[in-house]
């Protein structure tokens, strides 16, 4: 079950210059779930996850974590505040070691013994990357590239995971490990908030799910109305 709101925007505004992203988006994500953000490329599922990161600075609104207000928090504070994120398109470094790269995701945490443990976690998770510890990011699968990003950003042992778009261009059994992961971070006690325009999928792995439109909230609900929402199986389910 579900506990208390961990992250909550209120009427949150965020422009590109003069292009206006976001719209009024209010939303809530509870401690132990995950939430899906479903909607059309363009739809601002991507700028709401980087205004929650510190990425993109709104223009209006609220967003709280963890019982605090983090509007306008520089990125770099909240992953210490426990605000993790996975950006679409990877984001590896390609010319550091897969061991590397999971070092550079601890480098908020002062522990050793936890940044081993962080490392052994992400072994666990993807024994795929354990393999090619020592192998350069650059050269990896895309598969394998998006491990190594989520193993990454569970480094810093956030509260809340952002996961934006984990699917993109991967092969369906690669999908398949990808969305067991979640399933198995979840299961760990970590709260995910994910982009996926693999709605379908992400809508079984999910307790609940907001739907965008031109960077407004037009729908929320648990996973399975969403799913059964006519307008959602046509749109996004292709019904």
């Amino acid at each position: 079950m579900a506990g208390d709101a961990l992250l909550r925007l209120e009427g949150v505004h965020a422009s590109y210059g003069g292009i206006h992203a976001l719209r009024d988006v209010s939303l809530v994500v509870h401690t132990g779930e995950v939430v899906t953000l479903i909607g059309a490329n363009g739809a601002g599922k991507s700028t709401t996850l980087r205004a929650i990161a510190g990425l993109l600075a709104p223009r209006s609104g609220r967003i709280t974590f963890d019982g605090g207000e983090i509007t306008g928090v520089a990125a770099h504070e909240l992953v210490a505040r426990g605000i993790s994120m996975s950006p679409e398109g990877r984001g590896v470094f390609a010319n550091l070691t897969v061991l590397e790269n999971l070092e550079m995701g601890a480098y908020v945490v002062r522990d050793p013994v936890r940044v081993r443990a962080g490392i052994a976690r992400g072994f666990t998770l993807f024994p795929r990357l354990k393999e090619r510890m020592k192998q350069r990011a650059g050269t990896l699968s895309g598969g394998e590239q998006q491990m190594l990003a989520i193993a990454r950003a569970l480094m810093s042992m956030p509260k809340l995971l952002l996961l934006d778009e984990p699917s993109l261009g991967l092969a369906p059994i690669v999908c398949q490990t990808i969305f067991s992961t979640i399933d198995a971070i979840k299961a760990a006690g970590t709260t995910v908030l994910l982009v996926e325009q693999n709605a379908r999928t992400a809508l079984k792995h999910s307790d609940r799910s907001y739907v965008l439109e031109t960077g407004a909230v037009i729908l929320q609900g648990t996973a399975a109305e969403i799913a059964d929402n006519p307008k959602v199986r046509a749109a996004y389910l292709g019904e």
